[in-house]
């Protein structure tokens, strides 16, 4: 639809006129919704939102004049406005830092740090209870993410016997922990 239709239907609905607002909604809604959903990235805020447009454009329709510029731009200004509005309007704002939403601290705590260390040492001690090949083959398992078979390759050694091997090797393991 050219400019001008848009700036006439603008026109008529200025005065009230329905037929010419609802013909304006046809032919600019898909636009307008597009801007709406680009800032609000949810369909049924932008089609809420895209209500509120129209109520705007409704009210405010004898304001346009067409000497200050085409249609389309005021249009997809009021559409981009009142997205801006919603998105502000969802956001809590915080008067006080008591009202500010509590943040947990994720890292781990002195006590977790020192259980976590600890507990490495000993997994450190067990595995150098190990032959030297069958811990190394068991950090690559377990530590690099290496398949059975890309192992069992690695140590020119048939696919059950790496499994054999890391089996038992996660007994020692189990069984120096226990201690």
């Amino acid at each position: 639809m050219a400019s001008e239709e848009v700036e006439t239907l603008i026109s008529r609905v200025a005065m009230r006129d329905q037929k010419a607002f609802a013909a304006l909604y046809r032919h600019t809604s898909p636009k307008l919704y597009a801007v709406c959903l680009r800032i609000l990235r949810n369909k049924t805020d932008a089609e809420e939102v895209l209500q509120e447009v129209y109520v705007k454009i409704w009210q405010r329709a004898e304001r346009f004049l067409a000497s200050e510029g085409p249609a389309m731009p005021w249009l997809t200004t009021i559409a981009r406005n009142q997205s801006i509005d919603a998105i502000r309007a969802r956001k809590p704002v915080a008067d006080e830092i008591d009202s500010a939403y509590d943040l947990a601290d994720t890292e781990p705590g002195p006590e977790e740090q020192a259980i976590v260390k600890g507990e490495g040492r000993r997994i450190d001690r067990c595995m150098e209870e190990l032959e030297a090949g069958r811990a190394q083959a068991v950090r690559s398992a377990y530590v690099e993410g290496l398949s059975y078979q890309e192992l069992a390759e690695q140590y020119s050694v048939p696919l059950n016997t790496m499994r054999t091997w890391l089996r038992r090797s996660l007994i020692r393991l189990r069984e120096c922990l226990d201690r």
